[in-house]
């Protein structure tokens, strides 16, 4: 009986372990880190993240989710690259949204945003999300290019939950609203 090869063995856990390695990010799972201070005071930039994207293949989105997504084509310059968004869901499908002094309100409630920077200082609708989008907005409001800028987030452009921080380790843990 004739040994293995040890470079084929090599090449061949090295090949498994590459195909393994880019099928869990395409599909189950990738870290992010966060650039900007719009999602302040619940992400500080440069926090990691692990951004999970089976639970929306089963389940759709709810209020208070904090998403990546891909933002609307018109907001990226032809030529450059398109760089993920991330920001908290506060509309889903069917909801009437309004930001009105200093206050959002949805479905005619006042919402209670303890996670937010400061109120925000700018007046937005009422409007409807339309069918299969969200309204997306930053936790830091005056300071974040989110769905009061630019308009809502179909729902093929959400790529995963923003589920744990990892690093830095002092602020290691689950994010929950």
């Amino acid at each position: 009986m004739s040994q293995p090869n040890p470079w084929v063995e090599g090449l061949q856990t090295i090949g498994l372990s590459v195909v393994l390695a880019l099928g869990i990010r395409h599909f189950v799972a990738e870290a992010r880190y966060i650039p900007s201070g719009s999602m302040e005071p619940t992400l500080q930039i440069n926090d990691r993240l692990v951004i999970e994207k089976i639970s929306y293949h089963l389940n759709p989105p709810e209020h208070g989710d904090i998403v990546v997504f891909w933002p609307p084509e018109s907001l990226t310059p032809p030529g450059k690259r398109r760089d993920a968004f991330i920001k908290r869901i506060v509309g889903l499908p069917g909801d009437v949204v309004e930001v009105r002094n200093g206050e959002v309100i949805r479905n005619g409630e006042v919402l209670s945003e303890p996670y937010i920077k400061a109120p925000p200082d700018y007046q937005w609708g009422p409007e409807e999300v339309p069918d299969a989008s969200y309204l997306v907005l930053g936790d830091n409001r005056n300071s974040s290019y989110d769905s009061h800028a630019w308009g809502f987030v179909p729902q093929e452009n959400i790529i995963g939950k923003a589920v744990v921080r990892f690093w830095p380790p002092d602020r290691l843990g689950l994010l929950d609203d």
